[in-house]
């Protein structure tokens, strides 16, 4: 079906052609609406309108409410203040609105007008190393970013950019080749923890080896020397780490209700076979120079502490390629090979400085133009309750597994206190739901750019602007709906709207512009803050307004609409965060 134009923009349509039919000497002006509290809406364009026409404001506004034809939409328009306009919508305009969204698959949303090709890159674990707190927020937000774009009709390219290569390797490997049976399994059906643990068992085996014995450690930086000149059997060795690694990442993502999958991983080793060319391009073009043996590129605006210029070290003195080798290799195949017109890094905010060396980078050596951009939506820390980084009592960095099994044992208690007639069974795959979901709203409720911090009792709360809160919002319409019995949803446009309805009503309106507003500006936040309004409004309906209780059979009808309308929104936009909304609670 066609997208359905929200109110505001046929409100906005309807004033600026009475703008222009009024004020022809004005051009083309944007009315400046917005919504209100003092009425539906309020245009504050004929202020900066009479500046410029040296007219009075007033008697400018007067004139533009008489060239608005009679109409159904617009039910009152007054002319306020120096010229503002307070504008309110029939209750018509609002269920007629409501029942187009409500009849189309996608709520009435457009696609976006441009739609092109993103790559992501969101989610990047390290091989042979536990997944912990601080990947959470990248999988998280890059998740859900990935949904909302899609929806929006974006060609959306995943790509999970694994460490997977380096120094630490030959140590690893050498191991293995010493000790072969480290990474066996016990049985063929390999468990994710099963296979953390014996990674975490290998590298601290190794490291103490390494650390301890001088000709195992020389034997180490050998085995380095042939993963990276492709030696078959140090290669073979390496790929079992990686194998093993995409177990434990699989299973992780998978109790993350993420899906991860296997093409979309590649990682920095991906890129080996670039990297020369890239840094011969780059010193080709002059966009690299030679600095003391080292391949680098500088910028007027870095410079250390002591104002000397820090450069970009693409390729070292003693050869070794450096992680903007790596990542200026990434672009190039994003770009070239993949016809990737956006690049967007979901990446912690410390490495801000990196990343905008290698975007300037790729712009002076032409990967990236006008037409071809990158964009970090970058990220801030998690934080312990005391407002510190997160760690464990013991100082330690805390396992992402640990997290989201905590999670999941509070949703646990949560949905056991309200659960009626819940199988034990159902009480376990709804915890789940309410514990990751939990987890996920957390982070994605707070601009991505800020710190958060990690309390799972407010997080697992049913009060508050919480995942819980919406869940439950949504659980107790359908709870309504399958009470319902004959009494179907229906939109009766002729119905005069409660005040509790017509403000959920109009929020409803607003899922496309808000969606298309979160795809455009990467905002996630937006999306969870428009939710909980939803849910709120909904809140003070459920409250003001009987449903099943209605004065008339009609009544009961509209209502039931509000509340199935409402209920396809919440579990719609919930979907898009990643978030599941289950039917009881």
């Amino acid at each position: 079906m066609a997208s359905v134009p929200s109110l505001a923009s046929t409100v906005q349509q309807r004033l600026a052609d009475a703008l222009t039919a009024a004020l022809p000497e004005a051009g083309s002006a944007d009315p400046l609406l917005r919504r209100s509290d003092r009425a539906d809406f309020q245009a504050n364009g004929i202020l900066a309108l009479a500046k410029k026409l040296k007219g009075n404001p007033r008697e400018l506004a007067t004139k533009v409410v008489g060239a608005i034809p009679a109409n159904d939409v617009l039910e009152d328009i007054e002319v306020s203040g120096p010229g503002f306009l307070n504008i309110t919508v029939s209750d018509k305009a609002i269920l007629d609105t409501l029942a187009a969204r409500a009849a189309d698959d996608r709520l009435g949303v457009p696609y976006a007008e441009k739609a092109g090709t993103t790559v992501i890159d969101y989610a990047q674990p390290n091989v042979a190393k536990e997944m912990h707190v601080g990947h959470l927020r990248s999988a998280v937000i890059g998740d859900a970013m990935v949904k909302i774009m899609e929806f929006a009709g974006e060609k959306v390219i995943r790509r999970h950019h694994i460490g997977d290569w380096g120094t630490q390797f030959g140590m690893l490997i050498q191991y293995l080749i010493e000790h072969p049976h480290e990474l066996d399994h016990k049985d063929s059906a390999t468990s994710g923890e099963e296979a953390m643990s014996n990674l975490n068992r290998l590298y601290k085996a190794a490291r103490a080896l390494f650390d301890s014995d001088e000709e195992f450690k020389a034997r180490s930086r050998d085995r380095v020397v042939a993963l990276q000149s492709g030696d078959e059997e140090t290669l073979a060795l390496w790929q079992r780490f990686v194998d093993e690694s995409k177990i434990y990442f699989y299973s992780v993502f998978n109790k993350l209700d993420m899906e991860i999958d296997d093409p979309d991983v590649v990682g920095e080793s991906g890129y080996n076979d670039m990297l020369d060319e890239t840094c011969r391009l780059l010193e080709e073009s002059g966009v690299a120079v030679r600095s003391e043996g080292a391949l680098c590129v500088f910028f007027d605006d870095v410079k250390g502490p002591d104002g000397n210029p820090v450069p970009l070290i693409v390729k070292k003195s003693n050869g070794g390629y450096g992680y903007a080798a790596t990542d200026l290799s990434a672009i190039r195949d994003r770009v070239q090979k993949l016809g990737a017109d956006t690049l967007v890094y979901v990446v912690d905010a410390r490495q801000s400085l990196h990343f905008k060396m290698v975007f300037e980078t790729a712009r002076r050596a032409g990967w990236l133009n006008d037409q071809v951009h990158a964009v970090q939506l970058a990220f801030g820390t998690v934080l312990g309750k005391d407002g510190k980084p997160f760690k464990t009592r013991e100082g330690e960095t805390v396992r992402l597994v640990d997290l989201l099994d905590e999670a999941i044992e509070r949703a646990a208690a949560v949905v056991r206190e309200k659960a009626q007639d819940l199988t034990e069974d159902e009480i376990a795959e709804r915890a789940a739901q309410v514990g990751i979901g939990a987890i996920k709203y957390a982070d994605l409720s707070t601009s991505a750019s800020r710190d958060y911090k990690f309390d799972l009792d407010q997080m697992v709360s049913l009060n508050g602007d919480t995942s819980v809160y919406l869940q439950y919002a949504y659980a107790r319409i359908k709870s309504i709906i399958r009470k319902a019995g004959e009494a179907r949803p229906a939109a009766h446009p002729e119905i005069a709207l409660a005040p509790a309805e017509r403000a959920l009503g109009l929020h409803l309106d607003q899922f496309g512009e808000t969606l298309a507003e979160v795809a455009d500006s990467y905002e996630p936040h937006k999306l969870a803050a428009y939710l909980y309004q939803l849910a709120s409004h909904y809140t003070a309906f459920y409250s003001e307004c009987p449903v099943l209780k209605a004065d008339t059979p009609e009544q009961v009808e509209n209502r039931l609409f509000l509340c199935e309308l409402t209920a396809r929104t919440l579990h719609q936009g919930m979907a898009l965060l990643g978030i599941r909304t289950p039917e009881r609670l």
